[in-house]
């Protein structure tokens, strides 16, 4: 069996994702993988945080004798097993871990008060009152209505023989 270690394409249309994958040479490209081996997001700005690839697994195939693609083969030499911008890689899965964890911006201040005139401000900081808070509304406790007499006594049931019947079907 001749393996190959190429990008299996995922997303949707103008959004592409990819797994690097070993495969069977026979296999079409989305088709069914031997194992995967990392994952590449061109969609990610920085361009460093784009690939991630498991180095062992990489390096185990290619000593089985997988042969990379033309685009595999440069992502491995970049960021495979000893490749040429870990350092860079690991500073932008860094950053982008931490905009991703980042805490969310906070939306517009409440209602502002109305701006004061330059006289008023010196007068209001000293008889600022503290805002007051409104207090929670507590429910009434409920207390069941007392049932009022039925005026109207309930209708008779109509006899047995009034009543309609199925017929049977032989």
């Amino acid at each position: 069996m001749s393996v190959r270690i190429r990008l299996k394409k995922l997303g949707r249309r103008h959004r592409p994702f990819y797994r690097l994958c070993a495969v069977d040479r026979r296999r079409p490209r989305d088709g069914r993988v031997l194992e995967e081996l990392g994952t590449y997001d061109p969609m990610v700005p920085d361009v460093d945080a784009r690939a991630v690839l498991d180095g062992e697994r990489i390096a185990y195939w290619l000593g089985v004798g997988a042969q990379p693609t033309e685009k595999v083969a440069v992502l491995i030499r970049k960021y495979g097993k000893g490749g040429s911008h870990l350092e860079q890689q690991k500073t932008a899965l860094e950053r982008l871990a931490q905009s991703r964890t980042a805490p969310p911006i906070p939306e517009a201040p409440a209602a502002k008060p109305k701006e004061e005139t330059k006289e008023e401000p010196a007068a209001a900081t000293e008889q600022t009152p503290a805002p007051e808070t409104p207090a929670p509304e507590t429910p009434a406790p409920e207390t069941p209505a007392p049932e009022a007499p039925a005026a109207e006594a309930p209708a008779p049931e109509a006899p047995a023989s009034e009543a309609p019947t199925k017929e049977k079907s032989e």
